[in-house]
């Protein structure tokens, strides 16, 4: 929660910075809204393989073409990568994948990892910035809306039945942490999704209302939503606006285990990339609030699902949740013991989780 009285002005930085590092820090310790994202580096990270930074050009990864692309979301250019496996074929009709990335994360991080492992088993993948953030445009810049970057996957699929090597009818979607929420609440009425999986789902509505663990009361959000609105009628009369960043710093031991490994994950050359800015607009804060990732999904969601997390997740909660919600008939809650949240991002958990997401696309969409 934001306490007006805990706000400490410090020397060389400014209000509004200050207002913005420590809201931050409170909502994270407090339990109100916090996401798995990033934090800006001065370069690209080793650890990530190289893709296109212009729309248009290609680089090979292995066995896999990747191609920098842009499609239109109503005015908003979007800026994505497309992800052609080994022996690609333009004559041929191929299923493919909508890969979506954490709240305030970028196509080059996880979403472009397992884009990557999924081409490799023979998919066509796209990744995407979301719009206001990333390579993709939207003024102003920092935002993030749920309910927008629902739009944003809406064109995604837009984009790809334009594509003469995509089969419209074997279209699946993915989304990591955050970008879970988003890709089951677009999968509800975007019925040419025909399979659907999360990994380290969230929901970030239900984490913004009821903390990163899910055991904080609902009503300690008001206090938060009150100093967006006073934050929102300053900018309206002419204020500079406030951000907030997406982890805390390395080291704080005060904040939930999973963000402490999003900041080793994100602050260091493990994951980090340029265009990752570890900035959020304070105000964005009432548009997560009023999220509901899983809202209807024991109606609408009605495509095989998989779901997969790791067992020391403080995030678990929300894949139990979406598992227990659906309405679908052929569903998975895929758990993998001893792994956390941020496990799944790299290194063997998301190899773990690539293996049995791959025969899980393969058998609802062909391969």
């Amino acid at each position: 929660m934001i306490r007006r009285s805990s706000i400490r002005y410090v020397p060389g930085v400014s209000e509004n910075e200050t207002k913005g590092r420590l809201s931050r820090r409170n909502l994270i310790v407090g339990g109100s809204i916090v996401s798995a994202s990033l934090l800006i580096p001065s370069s690209a990270s080793a650890a990530l393989d190289p893709t296109p930074r212009t729309a248009g050009s290609t680089t090979r990864i292995g066995d896999v073409t990747v191609r920098g692309v842009a499609f239109k979301n109503n005015d908003i250019t979007m800026s994505g990568n497309v992800y052609l496996p080994k022996g690609f074929n333009k004559r041929r009709r191929y299923p493919t994948i909508v890969v979506v990335h954490p709240g305030g994360g970028v196509k080059e991080q996880v979403a472009g990892l397992y884009a990557l492992k999924l081409a490799g088993e023979g998919f066509v993948t796209l990744a995407f910035d979301a719009s206001h953030q990333g390579a993709s445009g939207g003024m102003p810049r920092y935002v993030d809306d749920p309910m927008k970057r629902v739009g944003d996957f809406y064109s995604a699929v837009d984009y790809l039945t334009t594509l003469p090597y995509v089969d419209d009818e074997r279209i699946g979607a993915l989304g990591a942490c955050a970008g879970s929420g988003i890709t089951v609440k677009a999968s509800m009425t975007e019925r040419r999704i025909k399979a659907l999986a999360t990994v380290s789902a969230v929901d970030v509505g239900a984490a913004t209302r009821k903390g990163w663990e899910g055991n904080t009361p609902e009503s300690a959000t008001i206090e938060t939503l009150n100093a967006v609105a006073a934050q929102r009628s300053a900018e309206a009369a002419g204020a500079s606006p406030v951000y907030v960043p997406y982890v805390p710093v390395l080291g704080d031991t005060t904040a939930p285990r999973d963000l402490q490994e999003a900041a080793d994950y994100y602050l260091t050359a493990r994951g980090r990339y340029p265009t990752s800015t570890n900035k959020m607009l304070m105000t964005s804060t009432s548009t997560l609030a009023s999220f509901t990732g899983f809202e209807g999904a024991d109606t609408f969601i009605t495509q095989p699902l998989l779901i997969v997390a790791g067992s020391e997740a403080g995030s678990l909660w929300h894949s139990r949740e979406l598992y227990a919600k659906a309405a679908s008939k052929d569903k998975e809650l895929f758990i993998i013991p001893g792994k956390t949240h941020m496990d799944l991002y790299d290194g063997k958990g998301a190899t773990r989780a690539a293996a049995k997401l791959a025969p899980f696309f393969k058998r609802n969409l062909g391969a």
